[in-house]
C-alpha cells in the first residue's frame, strides 16, 4: 500500500467521515441547500426590489432580506423539530432547539416518519448524510415560503408588522403544514404525496398571503392604478436566479444523488419552459404583444405546478402539467379575478394567491392523476399511484383534495388570528403620509441616486445657468435622461 492509499484509507476512517455517510448525496444535499437559498437570497430580493414601483423598492428588497435572517434563526431555536422532530400532535412536532453538536453530527432522521426499512438495493431510507444538512436544507424552504407571502403585502404593510409576523406565522403556520405532509404528521401516514412543497410551501403562501392583504389593507389608490416594475432587465435576473435555482429546490427532495432526482430536475424545466410558453401566446392571443412580465409569471407558475410531483410523473406528464399551468392560473389571473368583486377589492399586491395558491393546488391535484407507479416506489414509503394508472389512484386523487382543504383551512385561519393579535399592538398598515413617499419615509434610503453620491438633482446646483438652452432644456433633458437609465416611474 502506498502513501496515497494509506492517506486516504485513514482519511476515510477518520471521525468526519463515519461510515454511514455517502460523501456524494451530502455533497448534492449540501449544494441543493444553496441552490435554494440563492432562490431567496439574492433571488427573490432582486425579483421584489426590481419588479416594484421605484419608491418601493428599497422596502420590498428588505421585507425579503429580513425573513430570510429571521427565519434561520427562529428554524434552528425551535421551529425545526416543531416540523420534524418529535410527535406532539397528529399534525405538530415537539419544539427543541437544533444546535447541538451531538444532535447535529448524527444521521440524519425524520422520526415521526416510519418509512419502509428495506428495498430491492436500499437497507434504509434515510438520508446518508448528517443532520446539519438536513436543518439547513429543509431551513431554506421555510424561508422562502414567508418572502413568497410577503409578494401579497407588498407597497403598503408596516415594516414593524411584518418583523413580529415573520417568526409568527413560521410558528403556528408552516410548522403544521411541514409537519403534517413531510414529518410523520398525519396527512402523510393517510399516503398525501407532496412531493417537495406544492401544498407545504406554495399553497400555504399564497393561501396566506390573499389572507394578509385582506387584514392589511390595500395600497394608495395611486398605486394600485399604476404600479410598473422599476427595471424590467434586473426583474429577470432575479427570476433567472428562481429558475435555476428550482433544480436544487426539487431535485434535493429524495436526499439523495439518486434516479428520482435527475428526473425531478428534468421535470421541473420542461414543465417551466411549457408554462412560459403557454402563457405568452395567451398573451399574445387576448393583448396582441408578448409580456416579459408575463412570461415570468408563466415560468413561475409551472415551476409550481410541477412541485408537488416532480419526481414522480413522466416527462410527458410534465408537458401536460406545464401547459394547465400556463392557462389555469392565467384566466384565473386575467379573467375570473377581473370578474370576482371579492379578489378585486383585496390587494395582492404580485398575484401571490395566482401564481402560487391556484398553480399549487392545480399540481397537487394533477399529481393525484399523474403520478406514475414505477417512479413512486423509488421514493415513496407505500404503494402509489395515480388515478390514470388505475387500481387506487382514484382514492389518491381524494386524499389530494382533503390535504389542500387541511391547509387551506389552516392557513386562512392562523394567518387571521395571528395578524389580528399583531393589530392589538402594531398598526399592520403604513399611514399614508409614509405611503405617499415609499422608501425614503420608511427606511430614509431609496434605491436610486438622481444625481452623484445619493444628492437629489437640483438646478441650482447642477445645472447651467449661462446660456438660454441650458436653462431652458439642458436640466429638464439631463433629468429625464437620468431617469430613464434607472427607469424611474
Amino acid at each position: 500500500m502506498d502513501a496515497n492509499q494509506i492517506a486516504y484509507t485513514a482519511n476515510e476512517r477518520a471521525p468526519a467521515v463515519p461510515q454511514w455517510l455517502n460523501k456524494g448525496d451530502n455533497a448534492w444535499q449540501m449544494t441543493a441547500s444553496t441552490l435554494v437559498g440563492i432562490q431567496s437570497m439574492p433571488g427573490l430580493v432582486i425579483l421584489y426590489a426590481s419588479i416594484v414601483k421605484k419608491k418601493w423598492a428599497v422596502n420590498s428588497a428588505f421585507m425579503a432580506l429580513y425573513a430570510f435572517a429571521a427565519v434561520l434563526i427562529c428554524w434552528v431555536l425551535v421551529c425545526y423539530r416543531m416540523a420534524f422532530g418529535d410527535e406532539l400532535l397528529p399534525f405538530w412536532g415537539k419544539g427543541a432547539p437544533a444546535l447541538g453538536q451531538k444532535y447535529l453530527v448524527i444521521r440524519a432522521r425524520v422520526p415521526e416518519s416510519r418509512h419502509r426499512v428495506t428495498t430491492d438495493s436500499y437497507e434504509t431510507t434515510e438520508p446518508f448524510f448528517p443532520m446539519a444538512s438536513l436543518v439547513y436544507f429543509q431551513f431554506t424552504f421555510a424561508a422562502i415560503t414567508l418572502i413568497l407571502l410577503a409578494g401579497s403585502v407588498l407597497g403598503r404593510m408596516n415594516i414593524k408588522a411584518w418583523m413580529a409576523f415573520v417568526p409568527l406565522w413560521l410558528i403556528f403556520s408552516y410548522t403544521v403544514g411541514a409537519f403534517s405532509l413531510w414529518g410523520g404528521g398525519f396527512l402523510y401516514h393517510w399516503g398525501v404525496i407532496d412531493y417537495s412543497g406544492g401544498y407545504v410551501i406554495h399553497l400555504s403562501s399564497g393561501i396566506a398571503g390573499l389572507t394578509a392583504a385582506y387584514w392589511v389593507g390595500p395600497r394608495l389608490k395611486s398605486d394600485r392604478e399604476r404600479f410598473p416594475p422599476n427595471n424590467v432587465l434586473l426583474m429577470l435576473a432575479g427570476a433567472g436566479l428562481l429558475w435555476m435555482g428550482w433544480s436544487g429546490f426539487n431535485g434535493g427532495a429524495p436526499y439523495a444523488a439518486n434516479i428520482d432526482s435527475s428526473i425531478a430536475v428534468l421535470n421541473t424545466n420542461v414543465c417551466a419552459a411549457t408554462s412560459l410558453l403557454v402563457w405568452t401566446s395567451l398573451d399574445v392571443v387576448f393583448f396582441g404583444k408578448p409580456s416579459v412580465i408575463g412570461a415570468v409569471q408563466g415560468m413561475m407558475t409551472g415551476l409550481v405546478c410541477i412541485t408537488p410531483g416532480a419526481g414522480l410523473v413522466q416527462p410527458w406528464a410534465a408537458i401536460v402539467m406545464g401547459m394547465l399551468s400556463g392557462s389555469i392560473p392565467w384566466v384565473s389571473m386575467m379573467i375570473l379575478h377581473k370578474k370576482c368583486s371579492w379578489l378585486q377589492q383585496v390587494d395582492d399586491t404580485l398575484g401571490v394567491f395566482h401564481t402560487h395558491a391556484v398553480a399549487g393546488l392545480l399540481g397537487g391535484l394533477l399529481t393525484g392523476l399523474l403520478a406514475e407507479p414505477d417512479l413512486c416506489r423509488l421514493i415513496l414509503p407505500r404503494e402509489t399511484r395515480g388515478a390514470v394508472y388505475g387500481g387506487n389512484g382514484g382514492v389518491q386523487f381524494v386524499k389530494q383534495i382533503v390535504a389542500a382543504l387541511f391547509v387551506i383551512a389552516w392557513n386562512v385561519a392562523s394567518t387571521t388570528i395571528i395578524l389580528l393579535v399583531i393589530r392589538l399592538f402594531i398598526p399592520l398598515r403604513m399611514p399614508d403620509n409614509q405611503l405617499e413617499i415609499g422608501d425614503d419615509a420608511v427606511h430614509g434610503e431609496e434605491a436610486y441616486a438622481l444625481w452623484g453620491d445619493g444628492e437629489k438633482y437640483d438646478p441650482t446646483k447642477h445645472g447651467w445657468h449661462t446660456s438660454s438652452y441650458s436653462e431652458v432644456t439642458a436640466p429638464s433633458r439631463f433629468v429625464d435622461g437620468a431617469r430613464g437609465v434607472t427607469i424611474s416611474l
